[in-house]
């Protein structure tokens, strides 16, 4: 399954086919992408390997040095529930799947609800991980937004009808700046970020992403909501790696405040303030974070 990465921009780009990988603790969907040292990428909400893979591009950059293992979470796409309920389960499951891939250790970058078993690897299997980055990420109780709140119904709904699903997606194609102005408040940021050459392009397919395989998106996204709201803070005192939380000030999903406290409880704890950002920062401010990232792993 290994390849080199996808080039991204307005560049066409081969889809890569996930492939289904047997572990010790569940079967794993898997897009294995690149070579050089690992790195595990962990999606959020309604999201998938197809989703991680392009989230990681994002972080990392194309043409990266590492070999990205972009997988689906448990209850998303092709990885079942039974694969890792809780995220402290889906933390083993990622333990053993590098086991069944022979990768000593990883880097783990996760974005929102990738978080909490982001942690839980790093906190369960320290000598498995080489460092933690967190992008906009939950790392503790966490409140579901009304707005979120009100959409899960009706994307339920909508889920049930092909035809309505296919309809949405292909206008998240044809107007990514109106399917970005619940996630990027400012008109003029926004007009900005998908304006960029490189930012711009994979806001858009992240947007239209949702609305393929859309019903198998859905039991995570349930499950990572009901799980998050009981979810206690997750302590990181003991925390072994190195841990950079990148997070903007103005997140109306996750607030600032999950980040602030890993980085400043982390032992070696770094936090990236993006003044302003919203959920998205990521994208927004897609090269100072990038330069962070890049900055972060080659001192770890």
């Amino acid at each position: 399954m290994s390849a080199p990465l996808i080039r991204g921009g307005a560049e066409a780009r081969a889809p890569f086919t996930p492939g289904l990988m047997q572990t010790a603790r569940g079967p794993v969907e898997l897009i294995d992408v690149g070579r050089g040292p690992a790195v595990l990428a962990l999606h959020g909400g309604m999201g998938g390997c197809d989703q991680t893979l392009l989230l990681a591009r994002a972080a990392l950059g194309d043409a990266s040095p590492y070999r990205v293992l972009a997988l689906s979470r448990p209850g998303y796409l092709g990885t079942p529930m039974e694969s890792g309920t809780t995220p402290e389960a889906q933390a083993d499951l990622y333990a053993a799947l590098l086991d069944k891939l022979g990768i000593e250790t990883a880097v783990v970058i996760a974005v929102s609800a990738g978080g909490p078993s982001a942690l839980h690897f790093a906190l369960r299997h320290p000598a498995r991980c080489r460092a933690v980055v967190l992008v906009s990420c939950c790392t503790g109780t966490l409140a579901i937004p009304p707005q979120v709140r009100q959409r899960l119904p009706m994307m339920r709904w909508i889920a049930r009808l092909p035809w309505l699903v296919s309809l949405m997606r292909r206008r998240a194609l044809s107007d990514p700046a109106k399917a970005a102005e619940r996630s990027i408040r400012d008109p003029e940021l926004r007009a900005r970020t998908l304006a960029d050459p490189i930012a711009g392009p994979m806001l858009a397919e992240l947007q239209a992403s949702v609305f393929v395989r859309m019903a198998e998106r859905l039991p995570g996204t349930l499950a990572d909501t009901s799980t998050f709201e009981a979810m206690p803070v997750i302590d990181v005192a003991a925390l072994q790696p190195p841990l950079l939380a990148i997070h903007g000030t103005a997140d109306q999903v996750v607030p600032f405040a999950h980040a602030a406290r890993v980085a400043q409880q982390a032992r070696r704890g770094e936090l990236m303030a993006v003044e302003g950002g919203e959920h998205v920062a990521l994208f927004t401010h897609l090269e100072a974070v990038r330069s962070r990232i890049r900055q972060f792993l080659s001192a770890n």
